[in-house]
C-alpha cells in the first residue's frame, strides 16, 4: 500500500504543499500534521488588521475545513511529529502513533527569538507568531495604555502602527542604529521611521532591553541599556526568529542555520524535502545558501516540491518578494539585498512614492518600492529575467522600469 506524503507543519508552506500535490495530480495519501489546533491560516494579518479588529478571525483560514476532506487531505490538528526514523521511513507523533511515508516534507517554519534579559518571563512580555499569540496580544492591547516594542524590524513596526491605531502610547527599542537595518536601505527605513514618528511612535535606537521590570508578576516597565526606564503595560518582542530545525537535526539531516537543501529542495536524505522559513537553499547567483522568511517563498517552494514528487522536477529559482504594510505606507521588496549593497534612489521621498534599487557592483540585487506598486511589479520581472540595469538607468525616474522590461523582451 502507498504510504504517501507526510507534511510536517500546518503553516502557509505546509498547506500549499498539500494543496499543490492534489493540483499536480498526486493520487497517494497526503497527511498534513500541524501543532496548532486550528486549520491553516494567514499569518501576515496577525500583526496588522487582526490586532485592530479590521480583519476578523473568520477571514484568516486559507480554505474552509471542507477543502481538506474534498481533496482527500488528512489534517491532523494539534499534533506534532516528535521523531523521524529515516531507515524505516516512518514518523512518530506526540500521541504515540507511527506513520509511514514515501516522502516527507518539513515545513516546520520558525520560532521567535526571545531575550534572556531578567524579567523576560513576566506576564505581559510576549512575541507574536501564532494565532494564539495574536489572540493574547489583542486581549492585552485592549486593556493597555502603554506598549513597548523591542525590535524595529517588520513585525515590530507593524505592531507599533496597530498599537497607535488603537490609541496606545508606543515606544520602540532597537539595538541597531536605525529601523530595519538588516532588511532595507537607509532611505526606505528613514522614510518609514519618520512616518511612524509623525503618528506618535517614539524610537530608542542604539540600545536594547537590559531588563523587564515587574510588579506582582506582571511587567510594568522596560529598562534599557542606557538606563532609561520605559513604563509598559505590554511588551512585544520582535527581534527576529530562528528556524525550527530541531527535528531535522535530531534525525541526522544536514543543518546549518536551517535545514540544508539542494536546488530541488531535497535534504541530505532524498526521501525528505524542506521548505519555507526552516530551509536554507542555494542562492541563484552562486552566493552562500540563504534562508528567506516570506509567504511567497514558502508557497513557491511548496509548488516546486509537489511538481518534483509527481515526476516533474525543476530547480527552485523564483525571485523572492515581500511586503509590509506600515500604516498608510506599503513597502514592497523584490530580490534579496545585502546590507552592504549600494543604493540608488528613484523618485521622490518627499512625495512619499519612490523606489530604491540595490546594487552589488554592477549587478542589480533588489528593488525596494514604497507606495509604488508599478515599480514593484516591474522589479519582479526585471529580476526574474535577469535583465541588466545600470545605476544610471536606475536613477533616471523618467525611464519607467516597465519600459526596461519591454525593451529586453
Amino acid at each position: 500500500m502507498d504510504a504517501g506524503v507526510i507534511i510536517v507543519g500546518g503553516g502557509q508552506g505546509g498547506f500549499q504543499a498539500a494543496a499543490s500535490l492534489r493540483e499536480e495530480g498526486y493520487a497517494g495519501p497526503v497527511t498534513l500534521v500541524g501543532a496548532e489546533p486550528v486549520s491553516p491560516y494567514q499569518r501576515p494579518p496577525l500583526s496588522k488588521g487582526f490586532l485592530t479588529g479590521k480583519t476578523p478571525q473568520a477571514q484568516l483560514p486559507l480554505r474552509p475545513d471542507a477543502f481538506y476532506e474534498e481533496r482527500g487531505i488528512e489534517w491532523l490538528a494539534g499534533e506534532r511529529v516528535t521523531g523521524i526514523d529515516r531507515v524505516a521511513r516512518r514518523v512518530t507523533l506526540a500521541s504515540g502513533a507511527r506513520r509511514a511515508y514515501d516522502h516527507l516534507v518539513l515545513a516546520t517554519g520558525a520560532v521567535p527569538r526571545m531575550p534572556r534579559s531578567p524579567g523576560a518571563e513576566l506576564e505581559g512580555v510576549q512575541a507574536l507568531r501564532t494565532l494564539a499569540d495574536a489572540q493574547l496580544l489583542k486581549q492585552r492591547l485592549g486593556q493597555a495604555h502603554r506598549v513597548v516594542v523591542v525590535g524595529a524590524g517588520f513585525i515590530g513596526l507593524e505592531i507599533a502602527v496597530a498599537s497607535r491605531e488603537l490609541g496606545l502610547e508606543v515606544e520602540v527599542v532597537e539595538f541597531a542604529q536605525r529601523a530595519l537595518q538588516r532588511s532595507v536601505s537607509a532611505d526606505a527605513a528613514a522614510f518609514l521611521s519618520v512616518a511612524l514618528q509623525a503618528r506618535g511612535v517614539r524610537f530608542h535606537f542604539s540600545t536594547g532591553a537590559e531588563a523587564f521590570l515587574g510588579e506582582a508578576g506582571r511587567v510594568c516597565a522596560v529598562q534599557t541599556h542606557r538606563g532609561d526606564v520605559l513604563p509598559a503595560d505590554v511588551v512585544v518582542i520582535g527581534v527576529g526568529v530562528e528556524p525550527d530545525d530541531a527535528l531535522a537535526r535530531e534525525s541526522g539531516l544536514s543543518v546549518q542555520g536551517g535545514v540544508l537543501v539542494d536546488d530541488y529542495l531535497l535534504t541530505s536524505d532524498p526521501a525528505i524535502s524542506a521548505l519555507g522559513d526552516c530551509a536554507r537553499f542555494p542562492a541563484a547567483d552562486g552566493a552562500p545558501p540563504i534562508r528567506i522568511e516570506s509567504v511567497q517563498n514558502a508557497v513557491d517552494q511548496a509548488r516546486c516540491i509537489a511538481a518534483r514528487v509527481v515526476g516533474r522536477p525543476v530547480r527552485y529559482r523564483k525571485v523572492a518578494w515581500f511586503w509590509s504594510d506600515q500604516g498608510q505606507n506599503r513597502l514592497q521588496i523584490a530580490g534579496v539585498a545585502d546590507p552592504a549593497d549600494a543604493s540608488v534612489l528613484r523618485g521622490s521621498i518627499a512625495d512619499g512614492k519612490f523606489s530604491v534599487l540595490r546594487f552589488r557592483g554592477d549587478r542589480l540585487t533588489a528593488i525596494e518600492s514604497v507606495n509604488s506598486a508599478a515599480d514593484h511589479m516591474a522589479a519582479r520581472k526585471l529580476l526574474a529575467a535577469g535583465i541588466a540595469v545600470t545605476p544610471e538607468q536606475a536613477a533616471d525616474a523618467s525611464v519607467k522600469l516597465a519600459s526596461l522590461v519591454a525593451m529586453a523582451a
